[in-house]
């Protein structure tokens, strides 16, 4: 086992995952100490590094592309300070940072970790029920339902409108871009079916981000919460079956022909009923007029 312990957190690598645990420093934001504890697998790792520097240095982690829904959402634009996968090491523990390094990289070789983009998220992102409070409201989280709650500084169409709640199902997209220089951030959700309008400070889904305080980053954490309970971008579709066609109603029965044997043996009774009819109509026991009348009748069965 390797591990390293710094002012601004404690990694810790088991052969299996990295442990991240943020520390105490006040140099810690605080989107650091709101993701807590960070689990990263082996397979989820794509390379590891150290970057010496002459006061400290620094080291670094690179997840594989896809497999942090976090660095999926914030696509980079995370300060370095926020950077969960970046640690600061003193000049005096260089050593044990190279260890570190070498100690992941022969794991991941021995492994043959494909370092490549992943379809899946390999991490579960931030856990919920989460809330982060900045710019123009609140924004909240608790696995299922997403709620924007509206504060002072909002917009007067977008806080007489109410507060915002719906559902991650609903979702499709998701936005987050923090503040800069003079640029206000934004925490946008794209609901299925919605025209969003062109400003986060006129869309009732969408938190306005401005202001230097850095707690406006922990709202990357909810948005990466929601992210992780998205379909992974990267993901085949799920193919839709195509419709089972209505089997053709099956044609009408046709009556069964008669055996030939059941032919034959009708046509034999009639022809022993007609030569009775006959002797009877010689007999006088039927007149002429019965006879007619009942030869005709057995006549027509043949």
């Amino acid at each position: 086992m390797a591990e390293i312990i710094q002012k601004d957190g404690t990694w810790t690598f088991d052969g299996d995952a990295v442990r991240i645990v943020p520390g105490r420093d006040k140099e810690v934001g605080p989107l650091r100490q709101a993701l807590g504890e960070l689990v990263v697998p082996l397979g989820a790792i794509a390379g590891v590094s150290y970057e010496p520097g002459r006061k400290s240095g620094r080291l670094r982690l690179r997840p594989r592309d896809g497999a942090d829904p976090l660095i999926q959402v914030t696509g980079g634009r995370l300060p370095e300070a926020s950077d969960p996968y970046r640690l600061t090491v003193e000049s005096d523990r260089t050593g044990v940072a190279e260890y570190f390094v070498d100690e992941i990289r022969n794991a991941l070789l021995l492994d043959q970790v494909d370092p490549g983009p992943c379809d899946r998220y390999l991490l579960p992102g931030p856990s919920v029920p989460i809330t982060a409070s900045a710019g123009d409201g609140t924004v909240s989280f608790d696995g299922d339902r997403i709620t924007l709650d509206w504060n002072w500084a909002t917009e007067e169409a977008k806080q007489s409108a109410g507060a915002r709640q719906f559902r991650v199902a609903d979702v499709r997209a998701v936005e987050w871009n923090p503040s800069r220089g003079l640029s206000n951030g934004v925490l946008r959700f794209t609901l299925a079916g919605a025209q969003a309008p062109p400003s986060p400070k006129y869309d009732p889904y969408a938190l306005e981000l401005f202001g230097m305080g850095r707690k406006e980053l922990v709202t990357a954490l909810v948005a990466a919460a929601v992210t992780a309970r998205m379909p992974h971008p990267a993901a085949a579709p799920v193919p839709v079956p195509a419709p089972v066609p209505a089997p053709a109603p099956l044609p009408a029965a046709a009556p069964a022909p008669a055996s030939p044997a059941a032919d034959g043996a009708d046509h034999d009774a009639l022809l022993r009923r007609l030569r009775e009819l006959g002797e009877l109509h010689r007999s006088d026991v039927l007149t002429a007029e019965e006879f007619a009348v009942t030869k005709a009748a057995i006549l027509r069965r043949f």
